[in-house]
């Protein structure tokens, strides 16, 4: 008896500590996940944040299959079966918007927009709500400001839609049976983070009230087919705040990012199921609100200074979009032992790559000298076509004589010096000849198939950096630059 006695406490005991082991501590800032409990969250850098939740699965496997036994199946449809697919998008009144949405807002879709606080989110918001409310009943739900204010920017921005009912509240369990009881077009939830839920035992903004809201949202959203909206903070980072399965449980996200001491915004997909993704809006920041950007080339290139060396233009995809933007360099003697490396809207590593790149292919010394890189407009290029525009900046910035005006290059630059293909180059060829420029350095084994022919801008194919600069020079030379 006293050895069964031992025995059980024995196994009661492993039990606890296979229980303990499988408990896992996450931080309510960030949602970062550790086995054992931190005093300070080594991702977001915040104390005593972590809390102890329990794995899911605990129920024995007998209990599984007892509900799934219990359960009732549920109609199944074809894929061929006709869903009217014709009319299952609302028109926001913002072509740009509306071809980063993929066509416009589908029924039933839940959308998540993140950006830093001041940038404009609400304004855009409160624009979408004043087409959607001209027709239908909009509700506009927030956590963080009164109907009265609400009011007051609405007021300011000219919207006056009479479809468009604000309710300023907190509370989720309240909301939901307000959508259920007024069942609007569509709802707007600003934000995710200020929302909570009573049934959730943690307050408003932690990893479980984001992950229940959403998820509470998700559902009312599939069964009713009203779109929501949610707005989402971010991080130090720029990243989206609270726990990372909320990108995954919605149908499509969006970046709104911008300079707030510039006036121009840009709304980029991340992720989309409805369309294509990396889509770019622009808009212009207004005392009336955010105004549309049909032509962000020009609007880049309206500023570019003539006769001015390092600065070059690209032709840039964001999406099924080209666009042409500026990029500029400044190359200087250094009073430092270390000279200094600086880019804006480009990536600090690769810009030292194509600095070793000239200095071992093309004979160019940056060793001894300071080194910046800056992208005009605030526009962020993560595209390896724009590494020859950005190298032969830099060689003008170092030689102090500028790029002919009229051209532009694009390419992407390997470790061998090298400049390979890029994709759609017809499309960014065309955008350049519409926008009047007059030659432009293109890789050579992207010419393959193309006929030149039917453009009447100058297309030089070019193997190398070093073929690319000879090909400036040559231009230079063509135009009566003067010698220096």
């Amino acid at each position: 008896m006293f050895f069964l006695d031992c025995m059980a406490r024995k196994a009661e005991k492993e039990g606890r500590e296979m229980a303990k082991k499988r408990e896992v501590y996450i931080c309510g800032e960030c949602g970062y996940e550790t086995p054992k409990w931190l005093g300070r969250c080594p991702s977001c850098g915040t104390w005593n944040s972590f809390t102890a939740v329990s794995p899911l699965g605990g129920e024995s496997s007998a209990l599984s299959r007892s509900r799934a036994q219990a359960a009732k199946p549920a109609p199944v449809s074809p894929i061929t079966a006709d869903a009217g697919a014709d009319e299952i998008r609302y028109r926001t009144g913002m072509p740009e918007l509306d071809r980063v949405l993929g066509g416009g807002l589908v029924k039933g879709s839940v959308l998540l927009i993140g950006g830093e606080p001041g940038i404009g989110k609400s304004t855009l918001l409160l624009q979408i709500c004043q087409k959607l409310g001209e027709d239908e009943k909009v509700l506009y739900v927030s956590g963080e400001e009164s109907a009265a204010q609400l009011q007051m920017r609405a007021r300011r921005l000219h919207v006056d839609a009479g479809g468009l009912f604000v309710l300023a509240s907190g509370d989720l369990d309240t909301v939901l049976a307000t959508i259920t009881a007024e069942r609007p077009k569509a709802v707007v939830i600003d934000s995710i983070q200020t929302m909570m839920l009573s049934a959730v035992g943690s307050s408003a903004g932690s990893v479980a009230q984001v992950r229940e809201c959403a998820a509470a949202l998700t559902a009312a959203a599939k069964e009713s087919g009203i779109p929501v909206i949610l707005v989402g903070h971010v991080t130090k980072e720029g990243s989206i705040a609270g726990p990372r399965t909320l990108e995954h449980m919605v149908d499509a996200v969006f970046q709104f990012e911008g300079e707030q001491n510039h006036a121009y915004r840009m709304l980029r997909a991340v992720k989309n199921r409805y369309g294509a993704t990396n889509e770019l809006a622009v808009f212009e920041m207004k005392e009336t609100g955010l105004k549309e950007v049909p032509n962000p080339s020009a609007m880049l290139l309206s500023e570019r200074p003539e006769g001015v060396s390092g600065s070059c233009v690209v032709c840039v995809l964001e999406g099924s979009r080209p666009i042409l933007a500026e990029v500029q360099a400044l190359v200087t003697k250094s009073a430092l032992a270390s000279p200094r490396r600086m880019s804006t809207g480009f990536d600090h590593n690769r810009m030292s790559l194509l600095l070793a790149v000239l200095e071992k292919r093309a004979g160019y010394t940056f060793s001894a000298l300071d080194a910046y890189v800056n992208v005009v407009g605030g526009l962020w290029l993560d595209e390896p076509a724009s590494d020859l525009p950005i190298a032969l900046a830099l060689t003008s910035a170092l030689r102090d004589r500028p790029i002919p005006q009229g051209m532009l290059a694009i390419g992407e630059v390997g470790l061998a010096g090298e400049v390979r293909s890029v994709i759609r180059l017809e499309d960014r060829v065309r955008e350049a000849e519409r926008l009047g420029f007059t030659h432009c350095l293109v890789p050579a084994s992207s010419l393959k198939g193309m006929d030149t022919s039917r453009y009447s801008i100058r297309i030089t194919g070019v193997k190398d950096v070093v073929s690319a600069l000879r090909a400036v020079a040559a231009a230079e030379k063509s135009a009566g630059a003067p010698e220096r």
